[in-house]
């Protein structure tokens, strides 16, 4: 912490235009000033929360209000349908022994999450716009393609979650498929909710948290799990007795996690609050309270997920399909063929697992569970829609009406949505599942590697740039986190049993790896690894000097002097 003098400095202090050298990094030109005359255009809500003022208080609860909403609706990622179903599944298939990998999960998603708040918080531009403005024509349209694969896949994952919901609370009158257009009806009504005011907004997400909270916790009293199984579970990173079934289940807790264009969604939502970007004591303040908030945040998205864990490992670990079975008959529930008569290990899904509780604690915890995956899909899907937006604005540049942004990003996700709906059953989707959390993974790269390039860049972050401890273990956290989930894509690829696939994936994987390498090798040289800086003069496409565009406020019609 310097003196006051500095503490009030701005942040956009560059040097001339003469002092800048020429490097690989000069090849992107910085983005153009807005014009004076032109129509101001609106990337995301309308209207700004206003910070209150202090009179130097080290913390201040007004001011933790104020900041309070980007990092509850970024945490809404860690609470969807995909989700809920992996805690399911880690219960069921290893009791309360993989906590710990859920915990230090959640963990690293913060730290994750902490890069993509500042990044936005110190540029006034959400990771999207700037990869537009760092990255060359070509790698810039494929890493949007793969950001949006990732939408999709999490999408469809969202809204067929609302419409199992509703298929459970209406005792499968409706369905999937109209399931699947009442969602995506009532998003488009409640993405509206913002012309409304930003915080009433916000405060609608909270509802939908609190819902999901009081549902799941209600199951956790009901079945009332080993307080002192789930602490050892939770503390101790072991887990006795596992075998390749419980590992693949621990690889998709970190996959279903951390998820990829929530890092797109965070940058952006952090731009919803009056910060003079210019006052590096006002920045210095944001990055405090959002990170604060964002702890919150997650750790409530963490205990409704050990809610979620601890339900499932107390009442059904190591269940068979016949002990299922049996108990449902004995219910009278009309879902009994769901468990074949058979000694195999329990194996459940967002549905089945409505089931079972409903079989086993009554109607009442069927329908509680249904309205809490019908909070967590509907929140999820809402959240999802405006990654969507923010994504295609950022990296197309799009200069079109709210209506026509939210339609093509919704229709994006309609189309692959209700095919899955209309000729699949709601009880055989398990497979479906699998196959988007592995298009996730893959996806992983595409958010982890462009936020610590940039967020390592002093001439992007100024003062504000990695320290070489954010550096180095941040690098080693993507490093094991795309490790992890390429083990999971591998695990999935080789369970298909097909030649032709195998091919394929083979092709797709040498294209793949290139463009991973190609990302990894500018953030590389941004992390300082000067070594790979081959030539001065190559069009390589990240710019060094581009902080006097970047630092200025880019909401505003002011044009920037140079």
């Amino acid at each position: 912490m310097k003196g006051d003098k500095n503490e009030n400095s701005e942040l956009k202090d560059s040097p001339p235009d003469n002092g800048v050298q020429t490097s690989q990094y000069n090849s992107i030109s910085p983005p153009a000033s807005p014009v004076a005359d032109e129509e101001p255009f609106s990337t995301y809500f309308e209207d700004k929360v206003p910070i209150p003022e202090s009179e130097n208080q080290i913390f201040s609860f007004r001011k933790l209000w104020a900041f309070t909403g980007p990092g509850f609706l970024m945490s809404i990622a860690y609470l969807d349908p995909g989700n809920i179903e992996s805690d399911l599944q880690s219960g069921a298939k290893a009791g309360f022994k993989l906590l710990w990998v859920l915990l230090l999960a959640t963990i690293i998603g913060l730290l994750l999450q902490r890069l993509a708040a500042r990044l936005g918080v110190v540029t006034g531009m959400h990771l999207a716009e700037v990869c537009n403005r760092q990255y060359p024509t070509v790698p810039r349209i494929i890493l949007w393609l793969m950001v949006e694969l990732a939408i999709i896949g999490s999408d469809m994952q969202e809204v067929i979650g609302c419409a199992i919901a509703l298929n459970l609370l209406s005792v499968g009158r409706i369905p999937l498929w109209a399931g699947v257009l009442i969602t995506i009806t009532d998003t488009f009504v409640f993405l509206f909710l913002d012309k409304y005011g930003l915080r009433k907004l916000e405060a609608f997400f909270g509802f939908l948290i609190t819902v999901m909270a009081i549902s799941f916790g209600y199951e956790y009293v009901l079945v009332k799990p080993d307080q002192g199984e789930l602490l050892k579970g939770m503390f101790l990173p072991y887990c006795a007795g596992c075998g390749p079934v419980q590992l693949e289940q621990a690889v998709g807790i970190v996959g279903a996690v951390i998820m990829p264009h929530n890092i797109y969604l965070h940058s952006a939502l952090v731009k919803s609050r009056e910060i003079d970007r210019r006052n590096k004591k006002e920045v210095k303040e944001a990055n405090k309270y959002y990170f604060i908030e964002s702890t919150i945040a997650l750790f409530i998205s963490f205990l409704i997920n050990v809610f979620v864990v601890a339900v499932f490992a107390q009442a059904f670990y190591a269940k068979t399909n016949i002990q299922v079975n049996e108990q449902c008959n004995a219910t009278g529930s009309p879902h009994t063929d769901l468990f074949p008569l058979n000694n195999d290990t329990l194996e459940v899904d967002i549905y089945k697992g409505g089931v079972v509780l409903g079989c086993v604690f009554g109607p009442a915890a069927l329908y509680i569970w249904a309205v809490g995956i019908l909070a967590a899909g509907q929140s999820s899907t809402m959240t999802g829609t405006y990654s969507g937006q923010f994504v295609m604005e950022g990296f197309l540049n799009l200069r079109w009406s709210r209506f026509a942004r939210v339609l093509l990003t919704r229709s994006i996700a309609i189309v692959p949505t209700l095919l899955v709906a209309i000729f699949q059953d709601v009880q055989h989707l398990t497979g479906m599942n699998d196959f988007l959390n592995v298009l996730q993974s893959m996806q992983l790269p595409f958010a982890l590697i462009p936020i610590l390039t940039f967020t390592s860049l002093t001439s992007i972050m100024n003062d504000f740039a990695n320290g070489w401890v954010w550096k180095i273990s941040g690098s080693v956290v993507i490093l094991v986190v795309c490790a992890i989930n390429m083990y999971f894509v591998v695990v999935y690829v080789t369970s298909l049993n097909s030649v032709l696939l195998y091919v394929l994936a083979s092709l797709l994987s040498i294209a793949y790896l290139c463009f991973v390498v190609y990302l990894a090798w500018h953030c590389l040289i941004a992390l300082g690894v000067s070594c790979l800086d081959f030539s001065s003069r190559g069009q390589l496409g990240l710019s060094r000097h581009t902080d006097i565009y970047l630092l200025n406020d880019m909401d505003t019609d002011s044009v920037v002097e140079r």
